[in-house]
């Protein structure tokens, strides 16, 4: 069984499988072997993805490693990764609200010791190949990814990771009400311009001035979620598509695991734990409780 708590997955699980369609048996004489289960191919993909075990590695007797990697190029060609993303992202808006008012972009270097499409020099690991993901989230809970070489500048970016409100124009607030908080990266006449032209506001730490936080914590915090999954920290994937739709399934579980852990306190359903601090410890849920309290 993965290692991702009970809670998490299967919540997670029941959105992914409503996106899936009906599998038809194609051969004539209906001659193939039963299909593999969804529910196994994706908990052993999960482990592909969280724990960093390789295809080889991750398979069962029922569930090879070719098996594995045909149903993964199945599902990236339905899009389905980029669906539940949007899914867990409206559930979460529906219940909380997304706080599109702040915005913080930010990029995070990670290795590609394998290279492959969009990997480059690393600026930081002495030019070994590098991933960048150039993230923006809302308030606290990460929305869109763009993701580059290593030695893409986070400027030149400002526009693309922009471009993931489009999906949320519904939910958008009038432009002046958005704020965008960005680092001493994007300071730059012609970036900021960028953030002028489409009505919104920013705040941007000045180049040589010392560190200001404001609202750029909440992207930090964000890109570290994303490093708890080994295949985000080591890319190991040379399809830019295969990996792109592990970043989306990375944030679909963040994603989810905001809503349960926020929901605890808001709502009832079946099976929800009696004590919050058994299903996630007991220092989480005080740190939750207190978070809650205070926001």
């Amino acid at each position: 069984m993965p290692t991702i708590h009970p809670d998490f997955l299967e919540p997670l699980w029941i959105a992914f499988s409503a996106l899936l369609p009906e599998y038809v048996d194609t051969h004539r004489y209906g001659g193939h072997n039963p299909r593999t289960d969804d529910r196994l191919i994706f908990e052993r993909l999960i482990e592909v993805v969280f724990n960093g075990l390789s295809y080889e590695k991750a398979a069962v007797k029922e569930a090879s490693a070719t098996t594995l990697r045909r149903r993964r190029d199945e599902w990236v060609e339905l899009g389905v990764f980029g669906e539940l993303k949007m899914i867990t992202l409206r559930a979460y808006d529906k219940m909380f609200g997304l706080d599109f008012s702040n915005l913080s972009i930010d990029g995070c270097i990670t290795k590609a010791p394998n290279g492959g499409e969009l990997a480059g020099r690393s600026p930081v690991d002495r030019g070994k190949g590098g991933v960048k993901r150039h993230l923006m989230v809302a308030g606290e809970i990460p929305l869109h990814t763009v993701v580059t070489a290593a030695n893409v500048n986070d400027s030149t970016l400002l526009a693309d990771s922009l471009d993931g409100l489009e999906p949320f124009a519904d939910l958008l607030p009038e432009p002046g009400d958005i704020t965008v908080h960005l680092d001493a990266g994007y300071d730059y006449p012609k970036t900021l311009k960028t953030v002028e032209e489409r009505g919104y506001r920013y705040e941007v730490s000045k180049k040589g001035m010392p560190l200001q936080a404001g609202q750029r914590w909440r992207v930090e915090s964000a890109h570290s979620w994303f490093n708890q999954a080994t295949v985000m920290v080591r890319r190991r994937e040379r399809k830019a598509t295969i990996f792109a739709a592990w970043v989306q399934m990375v944030n679909a579980l963040i994603v989810v695991r905001k809503i349960v852990t926020k929901g605890w306190y808001q709502y009832r359903w079946e099976g929800r734990p009696e004590k919050f601090k058994r299903a996630w410890g007991r220092n989480t849920a005080r740190r939750i409780a207190t978070a809650l309290r205070y926001r």
